[in-house]
Order: structure tokens, then sequence, then C-alpha cells
């Protein structure tokens, strides 16, 4: 039996060299605190079927007061950790890669130059100094692929 393939993609969507990040991007982010048990930071993976989380945290600057910064564990961190005893860590022990932001207005070539120059697969998007979605290679090849005119 053969079968055809249809294209899927959305007549919205632009070609990758129009597209900015804000046209591939996944709204919204899953997060946790960095004192969160690295093996719950799997779970919460496993359960929502994906390979990224941003770990949130608070830390104390004496001269300018609290600020918030991220990090974010990526399925690679996770494997690493699992590797070096991942009952005793936290999501903030095994999230090591420092977080590479991009704005939803960047243009998406900007955003993969990006992504190959700091060697990762995900990009947390930042509206106003806060995490509003997350660009991935795989919402990159979804331009690619269904991106029109």
């Amino acid at each position: 039996m053969t079968t055809k393939t249809q294209p899927y993609g959305s007549y919205l969507t632009p070609c990758f060299e129009h597209a900015t990040v804000v046209d591939a991007m996944r709204t919204g982010v899953v997060s946790c605190a960095a004192d969160v048990p690295a093996r719950t930071v799997a779970q919460i993976m496993a359960t929502h079927h994906i390979h990224s989380v941003v770990v949130e945290g608070v830390d104390q600057d004496p001269v300018r007061g609290e600020r918030l910064t991220w990090a974010v564990v990526s399925d690679m961190d996770l494997l690493r950790g699992a590797r070096a005893g991942i009952d005793e860590m936290t999501a903030g022990d095994i999230a090591v890669t420092e977080p590479v932001t991009v704005e939803p207005s960047l243009p998406l070539d900007d955003a993969v130059r990006l992504m190959a120059e700091h060697d990762t697969a995900h990009l947390i998007v930042a509206d106003r100094g806060r995490p509003v979605g997350i660009l991935s290679t795989l919402d990159v090849a979804s331009v690619v692929a269904w991106g029109r005119g």
C-alpha cells in the first residue's frame, strides 16, 4: 500500500529567509526551581515529552538586591547527571550550560547562527527579561519544511 504525504504546515508560516523567532518558537516554558531533585526534572521531561526545562532561581546581589536568573537542563545535561549519580543532584546541579536567550523579533537565521555558535539545540525566548518560550532545532526544522513565500 502506498500513501501520499500531504504538507501540514500553516499557510501563515513564512519561509526560513523571512521568518523570525516568534514564527517558529513554542510559547510557554516548563520550569522548575533550582533545588528540585534531578530525578523530578527527568520525570517532568518524560511526562511532557520535552527535551529541556528552564531552571529558575534567585541570586542574591548585595548591590542590586535580588535578580532572577535562569539555566536550562537539556536532555544531554540529564544524561550526564544520570551517569554521575542523579539521586544526589538537583536541577541546579545538572543545569551546567549557560542559557542562550533571544528576543521574539530576532530573525530566525540569526537564532540558528547562535545555536551553532553555542552548540545548543534550545534557545530561551525572552521578552522584557522574562522567558516566554523555547526555540528548538525541531521548531526550526518545521519552518524549513513548511514555510512559504
